[in-house]
């Protein structure tokens, strides 16, 4: 039997950064600058000694580059060109734009997304199904405005929200947007991309509804949960057919407006009622697709929770209460390689 030698003399680091391919990296420094006026500490150096502090779930500046000191002689199975000093990594975590790692990642989702994904939830709703979730970290002090009241010291911590888009799909991030922790979650709406062929799943925490308007204009479906001081007119009430699962209470379409300064815009939806027996809870969704049965809905609603898995494997597995510089870019730069990985 023949057999494959490709990775025989690499360590298994430095077979995880042969996966990315050098033309990866090459496009996105071109495109972003980044390694203007920069004479020896390039951006593949940086990835892959930020891709390093991830794996090895280091603390500090000072124990990245003693640990990655300690691989001299080495480096050459990871393809690392200059081992940072403590000064050089923080220098590059301060001035160097996040924007070049996130295009490396979004080129490397796009290359390996055959193996990522797993087609059957598209197979059955004909459609991309894109959950959102935001999750907020704490910072050691206010370089981000925080979230919450100050202590009785009149000190705040900083705080952190991490706005993630993923595909229900797949098990990892497909978009990252860092926010201050006192940005509301609605704010994120907005740059989401609409088209006929998306359903996005979010908590009720995103209740917009001139999103929801823009959503319906555009053809680009939504699930979530109606809020419970929501107002709204009940139209119609749909029949629950005997096929439909028994936990469907109700099927109604309602009538929302959306206010924006004098204009009043009637806005009609959605509003299912289920009984979920695992959780002994009831749940009303609210949706713009009119067509899709009732408990496809909440099937739908129901992968949200592939999200929620995610965010506890970053919090649980990466040093994400550990950021390596006390600046914005820096801390980016930490998190979405951490979040990315």
């Amino acid at each position: 039997m023949s057999k494959s030698n490709y990775f025989s003399t690499k360590s298994v680091f430095g077979q995880l950064i042969s996966l990315i391919d050098e033309s990866i990296i090459t496009n996105a420094v071109k495109k972003h600058q980044s390694d203007r006026y920069t004479k020896h500490f390039k951006t593949k150096d940086h990835l892959i000694s930020m891709l390093f502090c991830a794996f090895a779930k280091c603390n500090s500046l000072r124990e990245v580059s003693g640990a990655m000191l300690g691989l001299s002689g080495k480096t050459a199975n990871f393809q690392l060109n200059h081992i940072p000093k403590r000064s050089t990594l923080s220098d590059a975590n301060k001035n160097r734009t996040v924007d070049v790692f996130a295009s490396i990642y979004n080129e490397l989702l796009k290359s390996y997304s055959n193996i990522l994904s797993d087609s059957r939830i598209k197979s059955v709703i004909g459609k991309q199904v894109k959950i959102i979730d935001s999750t907020t970290i704490s910072l050691f002090k206010d370089i981000l405005k925080c979230v919450g009241r100050k202590s009785k010291t009149g000190k705040s911590k900083g705080g952190l929200k991490v706005h993630t888009v993923i595909n229900a799909d797949e098990i990892v991030p497909n978009l990252v947007w860092f926010s201050p922790a006192t940005t509301h979650d609605q704010q994120y709406l907005k740059k989401l991309k609409c088209d006929d062929n998306t359903i996005y799943v979010f908590d009720k925490g995103y209740n917009d509804y001139k999103a929801f308007l823009h959503f319906t204009q555009n053809q680009t479906g939504f699930v979530t949960r109606i809020k419970d001081n929501a107002v709204y007119k009940t139209i119609e009430n749909n029949i629950i057919d005997d096929e439909i699962h028994s936990g469907v209470l109700e099927d109604n379409v309602i009538e929302v407006t959306e206010k924006s300064g004098n204009t009043a815009t009637p806005l009609q939806l959605r509003k299912i009622k289920f009984y979920d027996r695992g959780s002994k809870r009831e749940f009303e969704f609210i949706t713009n697709l009119l067509e899709i049965r009732a408990d496809m809905i909440a099937a739908l609603y129901k992968t949200r929770w592939q999200i929620e898995l995610l965010f506890k494997q970053l919090k649980q597995n990466f040093p994400l209460k550990y950021f390596l510089g006390d600046n914005e870019n820096a801390i980016k730069n930490t998190d979405l390689l951490c979040a990315h990985r």
